[in-house]
């Protein structure tokens, strides 16, 4: 019994030993993980930087080409109230010259 006992702390030892190269081979790995998880990160972040300076690159664009849109609808607007009037003034023309 005692043989017994004395071979189970033996093989305790063995496993405490084990246990702790076990730990520091998580605890390597678990480095690893965590620098490959920044360094993904980092090329996220990259990523988004890009996306936002092209984000504001088309902002700006778009803002100019709003300005040339508004110009283009002051143009058509006065073309249809011009041309509305004409016509306007054409067809008050024809009833009234139709009723003399």
């Amino acid at each position: 019994m005692a043989t017994r006992n004395i071979t189970t702390a033996g093989g305790g030892y063995g496993q405490s030993s084990g246990a702790t190269s076990r730990q520091s081979m998580m605890a390597s790995s678990g480095s690893a993980v965590k620098a490959r998880q920044l360094a993904q990160l980092h090329a996220q972040l990259s990523q988004l930087s890009a996306n936002l300076a092209d984000t504001e690159n088309l902002m700006r664009m778009t803002s100019v080409q709003a300005e040339a849109m508004r110009g283009l609808g002051s143009w058509h607007g006065g073309l249809f109230m011009a041309a509305s009037k004409v016509l306007g003034e054409e067809s008050v023309q024809q009833s009234g010259g139709g009723q003399k």
